[in-house]
């Protein structure tokens, strides 16, 4: 994903609660986002994929399917950023979310200070506004058959491409930049999330187990991210010929 620059970063919300809808773009557009609001699962497959939005804000209770089927549709058609709006106490619908591909939830009722956080930290992850200097290109970054390109933001293995998250291809460039390190939950939390580590979040185990899943074992069978049992993981380089 390229970094953007341009205009003021279109959201799309999908909700059928109107009242809500309309409180948080009363606090959202004088923040400078451009919201479009639909109130049906329907209807918000069909403008994630036909529009052209920095990030998608989706419930999980919909009148005519569920937050959870209308992600599978996004997540199979378009690789627009998700925050998943979820029940207050309800982790099975937070689990379910991230192992969908979301990268993000929050938690029914929060403050509108805390969605345009969520909203911030996501789109800081997807490379809106950040700089963009084609004379100082990223690099790309190699650790056996995985490619980790930070300037567009892709991954790939074995030269095919991997449909990572923001906050998967964020934590697979933090593992990166540390070679070898023990990082614990908390600085995971910190550095990828954007917020508080709570010893309650399982976010960022959720996101470690995903990016597991989509990188593979190495080539000699061994887990690319070992567990450290009581503090965090470690991201396991291949050993050299």
């Amino acid at each position: 994903m390229q970094s953007k620059q341009r205009g003021n970063p279109r959201l799309l919300l999908v909700d059928d609660d109107r009242d809500l809808c309309n409180l948080v773009t009363q606090f959202l557009e004088p923040e400078g986002f451009l919201l479009s609001v639909v109130h049906t699962g329907g209807a918000g497959v069909s403008s994630a994929v036909e529009g052209n939005h920095e990030l998608i804000v989706l419930d999980v209770m919909l009148p005519d399917k569920k937050g959870f089927d209308v992600l599978r549709e996004i997540r199979t058609r378009v690789r627009t950023p998700v925050l998943m709006l979820t029940a207050k106490g309800d982790e099975f619908d937070r689990v379910l979310g991230l192992e969908l591909g979301a990268d993000d939830y929050l938690p029914k009722p929060f403050s509108p200070r805390e969605l345009i956080a969520r909203i911030s930290a996501i789109l800081r992850r997807s490379g809106w506004q950040s700089e963009s200097n084609t004379a100082l290109r990223p690099p790309v970054i190699h650790s056996g058959d995985i490619e980790l390109d930070l300037a567009a933001r892709t991954v790939s293995k074995s030269g095919e491409p991997l449909r990572l998250t923001t906050a998967e291809f964020d934590l697979l460039r933090t593992f990166f930049e540390a070679p070898g390190q023990v990082l614990t939950r908390e600085a995971l939390v910190e550095k990828v999330l954007d917020r508080k580590f709570s010893p309650f979040d399982r976010s960022i185990d959720l996101h470690v187990s995903n990016l597991r899943r989509k990188l593979g074992p190495q080539g000699d069978g061994t887990e690319r991210i070992r567990s450290v049992r009581g503090i965090g993981y470690l991201y396991a380089w291949p050993t050299q010929p």
